[in-house]
């Protein structure tokens, strides 16, 4: 794409992102954790009142313009330039319609640049994602993959273009974007599972010769009065990258937030790491936020990044700390740049994966840019049995640590795994859209040595599939010459059955998986739920910006288009 085309595909996803509106994203909630303490905001003053935000708000609508630079100037410097020059204008957000797209400002090459040009560093490290190809039934009738609740790639992209520029498609990870909604599925009942399981079917938005398959976990939410206390270890990052208004100091009302959720029976310590590693807070009874809030005061930003030693540090105070029975967890809040001591990817993963059977899990957020390592914190967070966010404003940290706090702390299920075995005389090809770092092998199934994600209470997975029908104008492969044709006509008999759903998963305190299985059947249906229509779309903006392979050219328009129906 060359460099105006970029321009104009950005100023396109920011005034688009401005226009979905929010009607299948997470609604208005307080935190349901007892408190017996008056509310104190002076943190969160300047946070949106709004507990959770909605895509309409964390994606101001913004007319972004287009800088058309001199022959020659690379991507990468325009990129920069962008980053500088751009003028944001506020954009009336009519509340009972869609606002209409606005078209960037093309400024003529003999205009001078509102702003000097200045190099822009950027080091900020993503995981190599290969997007999900289609699989032909035929060869390849079994699909599975590890759920995942994290959500920092959605907030991270949202970071990048509310700064004026495309994130790296490495940075997008399509499922964390759809997950970091709500979907309301029904909650189960008390006694069964610890989630129960949604499925709908309907015609694929960006191809109507496809389906798309939406398969929908919800987590029970547990009665807010049995909560279990919480043993908590703050892994502060105070090294110089830290020195950052977005890093070290949003990390501390961050982390203030949390504290005054707390009740008397929860512990706080607070470890931080620099070039060294220390204890700044023993454990201290969660009430006493006064106490615990002099502590976060005191830090300050400077020296190298050992991450290693305070990761060690930390799991020893949480050891030390530890509640039978309860929420025994660090958390881990950094911009990911270890460079002193332990720094190996591979070593540090394996660092936390040794403490994971301790009964402590590893919650890791990620703050800031231009540094920020997206790859280590999220795989540290798989390693550690934990989940993984991205804070770029208080209005995030408010969502993840006060109206998402049991979701983020509390374990209902853990090692959660998909398998879907599509029927041959139905379906002909399949596409997994997202989870591209959560795919298993088909014997990982039942093996319960193999890791895998877990659900918090009142969590939502959702994983969506894209399918081709036999016979259908959808398919993409051409048949084999040769195939069996014998798998299809023994399956003739199931031809009702579009899929078989198996769903595997341990208790938090149990190492044996127990097992769901139950048919997918096919269904007409050739319109979308609000909920379905929601994650279509937040799923078409995800691949859009992960280069649309597979959208036969749908449009952000078109993607505004589905979002509509699912307006709150």
């Amino acid at each position: 794409m060359n460099t105006l085309n970029r321009k104009i595909a950005l100023a396109l996803a920011v005034a688009a992102l401005g226009g979905m509106a929010a009607g299948c994203a997470p609604s208005e909630q307080t935190s349901d954790r007892p408190s017996n303490r008056p509310s104190d905001s002076s943190v969160v003053d300047q946070a949106e009142t709004r507990s959770e935000p909605t895509l309409e708000e964390n994606f101001s609508g913004r007319a972004v313009e287009v800088q058309l630079l001199p022959q020659g100037q690379s991507v990468s410097e325009s990129e920069a330039l962008v980053s500088h020059a751009r003028r944001r204008q506020e954009m009336t957000m009519d509340a009972s319609a869609m606002p209409m797209l606005s078209s960037p400002r093309v400024i003529p090459a003999s205009e001078p640049a509102p702003y000097p040009h200045s190099t822009v560093v950027d080091r900020e490290n993503y995981a190599p994602i290969d997007t999900n190809p289609i699989k032909l039934v035929s060869e390849e009738p079994v699909s599975t993959f590890s759920i995942d609740v994290d959500t920092g790639s959605y907030s991270n992209v949202r970071r990048m273009l509310n700064n004026g520029r495309l994130p790296p498609q490495d940075a997008v990870r399509v499922e964390e974007m759809i997950n970091y909604f709500s979907y309301d599925y029904p909650v189960p009942d008390a006694g069964e599972a610890p989630f129960s399981v949604q499925v709908e079917q309907a015609i694929t938005p960006w191809n109507d010769n496809t389906r798309l398959l939406q398969i929908g976990l919800q987590g029970y939410e547990p009665d807010p009065d049995s909560i279990p206390a919480s043993n908590l270890v703050f892994l502060l990052d105070v090294s110089g990258s830290m020195n950052s208004p977005d890093k070290l100091p949003l990390l501390v009302n961050s982390m203030k937030m949390l504290t005054r959720e707390l009740g008397e029976d929860d512990r706080v310590a607070i470890v931080v790491y620099a070039g060294a590693s220390g204890v700044v807070l023993e454990s201290t009874p969660g009430d006493e936020d006064a106490k615990i809030a002099a502590a976060l005061d005191r830090l300050s930003a400077g020296g190298s990044t050992n991450g290693a030693a305070g990761i060690e540090m930390a799991y020893a105070q949480a050891r030390e700390g530890f509640i039978e029975g309860g929420v025994n967890r660090v958390i881990l809040a950094t911009d990911g740049d270890f460079n002193v001591g332990t720094v190996s990817f591979e070593a540090l993963i394996d660092l936390v994966e040794r403490q994971r059977d301790s009964g402590i899990a590893l919650t890791t957020l990620g703050f800031g840019q231009g540094n920020y390592n997206d790859h280590l914190m999220e795989q540290l967070a798989d390693a550690g049995n934990g989940n993984h966010a991205y804070i770029d404003n208080l209005n995030e940290a408010r969502k993840v640590l006060v109206d998402e706090l049991t979701s983020t702390l509390l374990m209902i299920a853990k090692d959660v795994k998909i398998q879907i075995e599509f029927n041959p005389a139905v379906v002909a090809e399949y596409r997994l859209i997202g989870y591209e770092n959560r795919l298993l092998n088909r014997e990982d199934f039942n093996n319960d040595q193999v890791d895998a994600g877990d659900i918090g209470a009142g969590h939502t997975v959702t994983a969506l599939y894209e399918i081709a029908l036999v016979g259908s104008e959808g398919q993409r492969v051409d048949p084999l010459r040769y195939q069996n044709e014998g798998q299809a006509e023994r399956a003739s008999s199931q031809s009702r059955e579009l899929a078989f759903l198996r769903l595997r998963y341990k208790a938090p305190d149990e190492d044996v998986s127990q097992l769901i299985e139950q048919p997918i059947e096919f269904e007409a249906r050739p319109s979308m739920s609000p909920r379905l229509s929601w994650a279509a779309s937040v799923a078409a903006f995800g691949q859009f910006l992960s280069g649309g392979v597979h959208l036969n050219g749908f449009s952000l328009a078109d993607i505004e288009a589905i979002a509509q129906p699912a307006r709150g």
